[in-house]
């Protein structure tokens, strides 16, 4: 069982870049995030998903357990490594995109993300002790996302992923929509990857 926490460390961020090409606006935000993160002294592992090679299906849910591949190994170290999490990815079709739910299925199991109690239907919370932050792109404008799927996508990751787990505080940014956007304005949300990411550097070398 994994047990230790992210709390009281230096700052550890695992920056993790949930887009399956190769090349993406989401690459864009985990640099400038990484860059100014460093910056500031931060210590930063990262991961990308196009690089991660996995059978995403859990197949036999919590009954049968698959052996993890290397890199679902290394994602799980780092998760335990840091005390705060950037996830960097688009919104597709209300969600996140399939690998990486696969990712999440394969990895957040009873005794690494949560610990169910024997009697009644509570849980421990195994991964307190971080915080995320989430940078997440649509091609809906975020007004639109809200007004009409109520941010399904936001409340995805917070509420029974980041949550469920313990992770908080955490804060969700959405940028869109990405379509016909001019470059200029792509460059403000560059620009607000980067300030959050010196802030956070800052603030978890003082924690």
């Amino acid at each position: 069982m994994f047990t230790e926490k992210g709390a009281g460390m230096a700052a550890r961020i695992f920056i993790w870049v949930g887009h399956p090409r190769e090349t993406s606006l989401s690459h864009g935000m985990a640099d400038a995030y990484q860059k100014a993160a460093e910056a500031e002294g931060a210590e930063t592992r990262r991961m990308n998903l196009h690089e991660m090679d996995f059978d995403p299906d859990l197949t036999e849910g919590y009954h049968a357990r698959k052996t993890l591949e290397p890199c679902l190994e290394e994602w799980r170290e780092n998760i335990m490594w840091a005390n705060h999490l950037v996830w960097a990815y688009p919104q597709w079709w209300g969600g996140m995109p399939a690998k990486m739910k696969g990712v999440i299925d394969r990895c957040f199991l009873p005794g690494f993300a949560m610990a169910y109690h024997e009697k009644g239907p509570w849980w421990d919370r195994l991964l307190a002790g971080r915080s995320a932050d989430v940078f997440m792109t649509s091609d809906a404008p975020v007004f639109w996302d809200a007004l009409s799927y109520r941010r399904a996508a936001k409340n995805q990751v917070e509420r029974p992923v980041f949550n469920f787990a313990g992770i908080k505080p955490f804060r969700t940014f959405q940028f869109g929509p990405v379509k016909g956007t001019p470059q200029e304005k792509i460059d403000t949300w560059l620009a607000k990857a980067s300030r959050r990411g010196a802030a956070m550097g800052r603030k978890l070398a003082k924690a």
